[in-house]
């Protein structure tokens, strides 16, 4: 296929922010893209060639949409599946496949994949509904899970007694024994639709401790090089298992005893990626594009240590939106934002990202604290 012609489109499910992104990679390679997402203010809408309002969820908006493309991928996993197989049917390209899709959309089944594929990972136990939860005798504490639709910190709960048992959401979840672990770590895997496999360097991942939140991610992660092998051998485990074509993020936790645990995954450019915008040489979202395009993939290395910092909403705000103090962080070497294009914030919605790069890990994570004690993303007065 000539991906590189007039008559050739890329369909993207999804029009936030990984989609907004992926498509500034597009667009340097001048590449026709559609992509569908259900809101009207999606940030992906305007570096599109063309954009359609629909529900992802839909099996003839899914259908109809991926008929116009000649392939077709992801931004966000919650998409029609059954629209996926069948378009894959027709002889339509679809990255990550719904077979991959089918494996980890629903964190229940994810668990057990790695359980079946001896993939490293916490006890877990599933249940369709809260009543079924609460019918067991489960030890405290546990990680509580929905087992679908959960994004940014929503959907995951340590529940510590039977009164948070009795507060949790009435829908299928996972029940997982609490890890107790020194770092949380990811590593991002390029796949090819070829099979040609890169993996970039381990990072650190550093949470809010209210929000559940991703609040800094450290690339290169400070842990001992043979931790860092282990974690990457882990995450080529995981995708040589899931035969995903794209990128996978691998979510992970290093135990106190030195164990490398799975987490979570997720099919797609990824949170812990962002920082290889500046700090790569070949940053995720390109990798995903030549990945799925059956390109060769680009190099992963690191110029610089990166450190990123997730701007959410404060706590108190919501309406539309203010960043204050912008031009202050901007006046720092290294550092630079990213604004997603949400008109609203509230609190602790993710509404941009900023990327601070230096040649001294400790030196880029003073200014990564400076830049997040500086920048407020507020609502108007």
């Amino acid at each position: 296929m000539t991906y590189f012609s007039s008559d050739f489109t890329l369909g993207i499910l999804g029009g936030g922010q990984l989609g907004k992104m992926l498509l500034t990679e597009t667009r340097k390679l001048d590449i026709q893209t559609f992509v569908l997402d259900s809101s009207s203010e999606a940030p992906g809408q305007f570096g599109c060639n063309r954009f359609f309002q629909g529900d992802l969820m839909d099996f003839d908006t899914v259908y109809n949409f991926g008929q116009q493309v000649d392939v077709l991928t992801i931004e966000i996993e919650n998409v029609n599946l059954d629209a996926l197989e069948k378009l894959e049917s027709e002889g339509r390209q679809v990255y990550p496949s719904a077979q991959t899709l089918r494996r980890i959309q629903n964190k229940g089944t994810q668990k057990d994949f790695y359980q079946k594929h001896h993939i490293p990972t916490s006890a877990h136990q599933r249940f369709s509904d809260v009543h079924a939860l609460q019918q067991t005798n489960l030890s405290f504490p546990f990680v509580w899970k929905a087992a679908r639709f959960g994004y940014d910190g929503n959907g995951v709960k340590i529940v510590r007694n039977h009164h948070d048992v009795n507060a949790l959401p009435d829908t299928e979840c996972i029940a997982e024994q609490l890890v107790p672990f020194t770092h949380e770590l990811a590593v991002i895997v390029a796949r090819s639709a070829s099979g040609e496999v890169k993996t970039y360097p381990v990072v650190e991942m550093e949470f809010h401790p209210e929000a559940n939140q991703v609040e800094y991610v450290l690339c290169p992660a400070r842990i001992p090089q043979d931790i860092a092998q282990k974690a990457t051998q882990v995450a080529l485990q995981v995708s040589q298992a899931f035969e995903h074509v794209g990128l996978l993020a691998v979510e992970m936790f290093l135990t106190q005893t030195g164990e490398i645990l799975v987490n979570e995954v997720a099919p797609r450019p990824h949170n812990s990626g962002h920082y290889s915008i500046e700090a790569s040489y070949t940053s995720q979202f390109e990798n995903h594009l030549r990945a799925i395009l059956d390109l060769p993939l680009g190099n992963t290395d690191s110029k610089v240590a990166g450190v990123m910092v997730n701007l959410v909403g404060e706590e108190g705000h919501s309406g539309a939106v203010v960043y204050e103090n912008i031009e202050k962080i901007m006046a720092l070497d290294g550092v630079t934002p990213h604004i997603y294009g949400k008109k609203e914030t509230r609190p602790f919605r993710k509404m941009g990202h900023v990327t601070i790069v230096h040649t001294d890990m400790n030196q880029a994570r003073k200014i990564a604290e400076e830049v997040k004690k500086t920048i407020r993303v507020v609502s108007k007065k």
